[in-house]
């Protein structure tokens, strides 16, 4: 099964960007799984070791790599990196959009994929944005989620971080829908070379991110994890507990 390095840089995670969404799951009453929440986190034993194995292999290995990434990298080069996977993914939320009946949002996609591409320098530079078409962010787990299934158990896989029992088993037909570049290039050297890139860039975008994290950090990760996927699936429209 081929993952994409989205999931596999969730080893620290990416929804550290969730600085500017109303905390859902974070209230200390949360934890201790009474009244109205269930508790999202059934296997959290097991969770702890899988996540403390992922914790350690990024401390040792993918942060001082992203560490010297970037120190050696200009900014622009970050950029444009990050631009060329961001376009890169665009079938993928082309597909997904199409599949959740949100077909301009697919629209969207096509015309960014199209736009950058030709205009930007395969996807270098991001001008479709400067032409006020803002990037989605989809996968066939937030699809799954729109039609109504629940997200299940959350799951912490070896090597590729958070999860939960939905977005695991999404990743089964995600790969058979073959719609990422690691499912589109055969030259597996080739391959593993942009995964690589791809997986040491985002994880050098998230060295300053990191420092939001407080308190017991297993915790903070799965609750600030679980609702950046409610965020998702509901495109925004959480209620406001508080």
């Amino acid at each position: 099964m081929r993952f994409s390095s989205t999931g596999a840089s969730a080893v620290l995670l990416s929804i550290l960007t969730l600085s500017g969404i109303t905390p859902v799951f974070a209230d200390d009453s949360y934890d201790d799984y009474d009244g109205e929440y269930v508790n999202p986190d059934p296997w959290e034993k097991f969770n702890r070791f899988t996540f403390s194995f992922n914790d350690t292999l990024d401390r040792y290995t993918l942060k001082p790599i992203a560490k010297a990434y970037n120190w050696a990298t200009p900014e622009f080069v970050n950029d444009g990196v990050s631009n060329f996977f961001d376009n890169l993914g665009e079938p993928m939320n082309f597909v997904n959009n199409t599949l959740q009946g949100k077909f301009r949002d697919a629209g969207v996609d096509v015309s960014r994929f199209m736009f950058n591409s030709i205009l930007g320098g395969f996807g270098t530079v991001d001008v479709a944005t400067r032409m006020g078409l803002q990037r989605n962010d989809e996968d066939l787990g937030q699809t799954f989620g729109a039609w109504g299934v629940e997200s299940g158990p959350y799951f912490v896989m070896p090597f590729f971080g958070p999860s939960t029992a939905r977005d695991f088993a999404s990743k089964f037909p995600e790969n058979f829908l073959n719609y990422t570049y690691t499912g589109r290039i055969n030259d597996i050297r080739v391959r593993n070379s942009w995964f690589a890139l791809e997986l040491v860039n985002t994880r050098a975008g998230l060295l300053e991110r990191e420092r939001l994290i407080r308190g017991d950090r297993y915790t903070f990760v799965r609750n600030a994890f679980l609702q950046n996927r409610e965020y998702k699936v509901k495109d925004g429209n959480v209620p406001d507990e508080f």
